[in-house]
């Protein structure tokens, strides 16, 4: 069953790491980065809210008291993260928009200290130095001058800030009772609502219903890059630690990069390529020393 597991975690990894070739066709056909977000939201929350009406309407129910975690997580976190790591696609290469975003574990670390009081360690230290230094070689920061995207830079942090406060927000959720598929069908729907007020839906179904190819494409943005990799993760969680899990699923950035390189003809130079086994590195660092903590909130 471990390696049925490991298959499924490796395969969400992947999955995730195929937004960017999404994202850019996306933008080809005309939609612009906040459309993107809610259509991604929105094809999200009710395929999982047709499910759980379905299967399980007791996880529909939540309280109102409790409302502001999902509040978190859908705008705070999900809203802000796709929206900045969308543009970050869209401004830098996918290898440097998926490697910001793998900043997250680092940021969570700094966040927890604050919110949970959790213990910063030496290795944690360390561990976020690889990441700033890994950061630094994959986006070429210590070049310098007119050679730097900081649009791209910045965008991608932001990235990496929305995805690390879904874990906070999880985390606030999770302590009150609910089950994660609770929590990620609300987190999307407060996503869609929230942009909904932003963007022209008219013009979005106009898109979407182009052609019936478009109308496909539109359909397994959703599918495969939020719905699949979500259920293959959370089936990989039942008998693999959420630790393990997150080195496995560090195939995301791997697989963004070499989609930018072969689909988008992106050059990759030595530099680059050592940031990205860094950050990836010290994301399974964290990851070791975090599993404790990371059980007790399951």
């Amino acid at each position: 069953m471990k390696r049925i597991s490991f298959i499924f975690i490796l395969t969400a990894g992947i999955l995730w790491g195929t937004m960017g070739l999404f994202v850019r066709n996306l933008n080809k056909l005309g939609l612009d980065t906040m459309e993107i977000v809610f259509l991604r939201a929105i094809v999200t929350a009710v395929v999982i809210f047709i499910y759980l009406l379905v299967f399980n309407r007791k996880m529909l129910k939540i309280r109102i008291k409790d409302f502001w975690c999902f509040l978190g997580t859908g705008i705070a976190s999900i809203t802000f993260f796709n929206f900045c790591y969308f543009k970050s696609i869209q401004e830098s290469s996918l290898a440097v928009a998926a490697v910001l975003l793998y900043t997250a574990p680092a940021i969570v670390m700094i966040l927890s200290y604050f919110f949970f009081k959790e213990k910063f360690t030496a290795q944690k230290l360390v561990s976020l130095v690889i990441t700033f230094v890994g950061c630094v070689l994959v986006t070429g920061a210590y070049k310098g001058g007119d050679s730097v995207n900081y649009a791209g830079i910045l965008f991608g942090l932001g990235a990496g800030l929305g995805y690390a406060l879904y874990s906070i927000f999880s985390r606030f959720a999770l302590d009150r009772g609910y089950n994660s598929l609770t929590i990620t069908c609300y987190t999307f729907i407060v996503a869609a609502v929230s942009t909904a007020f932003l963007v022209d839906i008219g013009k979005i179904g106009n898109v979407a219903t182009k052609s019936v190819p478009v109308f496909l494409f539109t359909g397994a943005f959703g599918i495969l890059c939020t719905i699949l990799p979500y259920f293959l993760y959370t089936l990989g969680l039942t008998n693999i630690e959420n630790s393990k899990a997150s080195i496995i699923a560090s195939i995301e950035p791997v697989t963004a990069t070499i989609i930018g390189v072969i689909a988008f003809k992106e050059s990759l130079e030595a530099a680059s390529v050592i940031g990205i086994i860094m950050v990836i590195g010290a994301m399974v660092l964290c990851s070791v020393r975090i599993k404790s903590k990371e059980k007790t909130s399951e």
